[in-house]
């Protein structure tokens, strides 16, 4: 297994701490240092490979230590908050990620006989990698250098990688992700309805009769897709977009507020204090600073 994780590294020689295209579809990668502000973010529907070194993943009061080699699975846009930390011999972090595609899924999902599908999954975790999940993914990166060969053979080593979580355990998550009438495929489309609409008021009772389903089941539901309630997702969603409107558009605290949908200035620095740790002024030089050193 080590072999094949250096080979992998070697070929992650180019990743730097912003989000990197490998020239693969869907496949991304990142090492090194990465400033906390970069990962508080709206995090997509992704199978994450931390390579080497620790990831800390919050989402809502929970923090999942993903340490490598090891992968993860987040079948639902999340809003996040996260840190990174180099090895146990200093050697820095690494991670690799691969959107998850619905299409291709469902696909794969009618090719497997139903006895064979996962009917339960572990709470969000680190999952061990073996040693053929682990192949699977130097063979994709490998296409990084062969770029011809993309067309021909990424659809098959994305399909190996989709199966190998579909039989892991978070296999359940993957598998409702691609049923379009499974409650997290309902959950889905209301998180996308979020994303465009999240400065707008929101009425958990129409949302829950969309879905089909009882208030109770539908905060229930929404809660286990994302981590959060409803009113949580929605707040953090306008947390980071009031931050980057601060911090890299120019917009004065109180313009950013209303912007995002923030009745009172007062609740909106307490709350934005609590997500982020410092003040919208304290935190915006913070950020000012570290992006003018990294440029």
């Amino acid at each position: 297994m080590k072999n094949v994780l250096d080979e992998i590294i070697d070929l992650m020689e180019g990743a730097g701490t912003r989000q990197i295209e490998t020239g693969v579809p869907g496949l991304s990668m990142i090492k090194g240092d990465i400033p906390a502000h970069q990962l508080a973010a709206l995090y997509e529907p992704m199978i994450g490979f931390t390579v080497q070194g620790t990831k800390i993943l919050s989402i809502g009061e929970r923090s999942t230590n993903l340490e490598g080699p090891s992968y993860y699975v987040l079948p639902v846009h999340v809003p996040a908050t996260g840190s990174v930390h180099p090895d146990r011999n200093g050697r820095p972090y690494m991670s690799l990620g691969l959107k998850l595609n619905q299409n291709v899924l469902q696909s794969l999902l009618r090719d497997l006989p139903e006895n064979l599908l996962p009917t339960a999954s572990e709470h969000f975790t680190a999952c061990e990698m073996d040693i053929e999940f682990m192949e699977a993914w130097l063979r994709l990166m490998r296409l990084s250098k062969t770029l011809r060969d993309i067309p021909a053979l990424a659809p098959a080593y994305e399909r190996e990688i989709l199966y190998r979580v579909l039989m892991g355990p978070q296999g359940w998550y993957l598998r409702q992700f691609g049923l379009r009438e499974s409650n997290l495929s309902k959950m889905s489309h209301i998180v996308q309805w979020f994303r465009g609409n999240f400065m707008r008021p929101i009425d958990i009772g129409e949302m829950a009769s969309k879905s089909g389903m009882a208030i109770n089941t539908f905060h229930r539901q929404f809660k286990r897709a994302t981590g959060l309630s409803p009113i949580q997702f929605q707040k953090q969603l306008r947390l980071l977009e009031a931050r980057n409107l601060i911090a890299f558009e120019g917009y004065p605290v109180a313009s950013a507020a209303y912007q995002v949908g923030y009745q009172s200035p007062s609740q909106f620095n307490r709350e934005y204090s609590r997500f982020f740790g410092s003040s919208p002024a304290r935190d915006t030089e913070n950020l000012r600073r570290i992006e003018s050193t990294r440029d």
